[in-house]
């Protein structure tokens, strides 16, 4: 479940937005009082949700998702008058008074759209640096030509011996090197 950071100016109604969550199954719930507070508890989990309201002491809310990392959305509780209707994708706007349900299904939905994204980052292949494509090309270019292997056989043993490691593709390349050539690292 998603990480939570609950911000309104009266902390009561911070407390009042916690428990609905915790009772729709969201655990990891910060509750802050100044979009500071919610900036560096956002910081801190990383990713997840902000519920908020409309203003804060120290911002407004569109301020505040603005500085938000990228890994969160935002769910923007204000009255009718509040609620701009330009806002950014990731906001979500609930019309005040609302319903417990319909917060626990916003909040939720989100939740699941951020696992989902998060699922399609990690499954995209990571981008190297250079120095790490060499480290991984004279790797293999070594194996190649101590061990009598092809490039692809030198590539699916440096890749078999980066899962038993548990290490990456680039640190098990620059481990072969400095145990086969001594004067790589």
């Amino acid at each position: 479940m998603a990480n939570v950071v609950v911000a309104f100016s009266k902390a009561e109604d911070g407390k009042k937005i916690k428990r609905i969550l915790i009772r729709c199954g969201f655990s990891a719930i910060a509750v802050c009082t100044s979009g500071a507070q919610a900036l560096a508890q956002a910081e801190d989990f990383g990713s997840g949700l902000l519920v908020c309201g409309y203003r804060l002491p120290d911002m407004l809310s569109t301020e505040l998702a603005d500085y938000l990392p990228s890994e969160f959305a935002v769910v923007l509780i204000a009255s009718p008058d509040k609620l701009v209707s330009r806002v950014p994708e990731r906001v979500r706007c609930i019309s005040m008074p609302f319903k417990a349900q319909e917060l626990c299904d916003t909040a939720m939905e989100l939740a699941q759209e951020l696992d989902r994204q998060r699922r399609r980052r990690r499954m995209q292949p990571r981008q190297r640096n250079e120095e790490e494509q060499n480290a991984i090309r004279d790797a293999k270019a070594l194996l190649m030509e101590r061990q009598g292997m092809t490039e692809e056989e030198a590539h699916r043993y440096i890749q078999k011996s980066s899962m038993d490691s548990g290490n990456s593709l680039a640190e098990t390349a620059r481990m072969l090197l400095c145990l086969m050539d001594g004067e790589y690292g």
